[in-house]
């Protein structure tokens, strides 16, 4: 049997506690996050993510990336430069597999996230 998950109000779920984000080149940046869904064997991760201003580091060496924003606003540009984003709510962002960049948050921000990793 399959079994079908949904999930309610995504803007408004407990993320739980903040901590701080440990790969942030800003004093006091934080985040929070849960997570909502794992495939058998965690190639592919859902969760809901939140993290307030300030900026930091991205690898996505070992996983894709797509983002639904919830809330907030960011800038997203890639370690070579030239492909900057800004992004806000309603945006979708997809990070491919090997992108390497970072974030700067304006407003905190709430995302969705689903990450697949390769085998």
């Amino acid at each position: 049997m399959i079994d079908l998950n949904s999930f309610g109000d995504l803007a408004a779920m407990d993320l739980g506690e903040f901590k701080p984000k440990p790969t942030s080149f800003s004093d006091g940046q934080r985040e929070a996050a849960v997570e909502l869904w794992a495939s058998a064997g965690g190639m592919t991760r859902i969760g809901v993510w939140e993290c307030t201003p300030g900026r930091f580091g991205a690898d996505r060496t070992q996983s894709l990336e797509i983002c639904h924003i919830l809330s907030g606003s960011a800038t997203v540009e890639g370690k070579q430069g030239g492909d900057a984003r800004h992004l806000r709510a309603g945006d979708v962002l997809v990070l491919p597999l090997g992108w390497k960049g970072e974030w700067t948050i304006h407003e905190t921000v709430r995302k969705t996230y689903v990450l697949t990793r390769q085998a």
